[in-house]
């Protein structure tokens, strides 16, 4: 049986688009029904539906920024109020979405698509991370961020950023790493990626920053999971499924 998830923070088109799928596809089973992107990331990781169905507005984490982290095997539908142009680079990249409102006649149509989907393997996400890049362009700031002001302990200090190896969120503050130190911000890390350089900094993960400068090296684990590890550091940092393709010629 077929399993889904559904994320949307307004209640009553949450619940209206469970009771549609319960319609449309009475032989899918909705294992979680989420409020917020964070919730929604937890929920996709714990219990790896075969569909998540993605507000793209969302608190906490949008759809954009879930389906970036997803490591899993679920697929992605959207569901949005995006123009035209988001709406072409989603069907470029084979990925389905639903416009709200929703309709029974594009909700049909879609389940007719996602049916067959289900049926065969995942295959390369390459496509996936070209239409999200499309919609999140990593374009140079025209003063790319060179200093952070980070804690540790009771300091507070300027930290160069070409000597950080990695930011990678951590609840409520972003972990600052350098080889020889770990430090505090306050920052998101979707706000760092459009202040730091794109041509030295990788978003890998939804919460993680890479400087290509300090990178040593890549592997598949033991599920075929692609990982990285900075040079100083042990650490393996974990490639989300959505930029594996920025390791291709490695």
């Amino acid at each position: 049986m077929p399993t889904a998830l559904i994320a949307d923070d307004e209640p009553h088109l949450l619940r209206h688009l469970a009771e549609m799928l319960a319609t449309q596809w009475p032989g899918m089973q909705i294992v979680a029904q989420c409020r917020n992107g964070p919730e929604a990331a937890q929920q996709i990781e714990a219990l790896q539906p075969d569909l998540a169905f993605l507000d793209i507005r969302m608190p906490g984490l949008t759809g954009l920024e879930v389906a970036q982290g997803i490591e899993c095997a679920t697929r992605v539908v959207f569901v949005t109020a995006y123009d035209e142009f988001a709406l072409q680079a989603f069907d470029a990249a084979a990925l389905d979405y639903l416009v709200k409102p929703v309709t029974v006649e594009r909700l049909a149509r879609s389940v007719a698509r996602l049916k067959e989907a289900v049926r065969q393997p995942v295959a390369d996400d390459s496509r996936m991370a070209q239409a999200l890049g499309q919609l999140q362009p990593a374009a140079a700031p025209a003063t790319p961020l060179r200093w952070v002001r980070a804690s540790q302990g009771e300091w507070t200090q300027q930290v160069a950023v070409d000597d950080v190896l990695f930011f990678r969120a951590d609840e409520k503050y972003t972990v600052v790493q350098t080889v020889s130190r770990e430090y505090l911000i306050r920052t998101p890390i979707s706000e760092l990626a459009q202040q730091l350089d794109p041509q030295q900094f990788w978003q890998i993960h939804r919460s993680t920053l890479i400087n290509l400068r300090h990178l040593d090296g890549a592997r598949r684990d033991e599920v075929s999971r692609l990982r990285v590890r900075m040079r100083g550091h042990d650490t393996e940092l974990p490639v989300s499924r959505a930029y594996v393709h920025l390791f291709k010629a490695m």
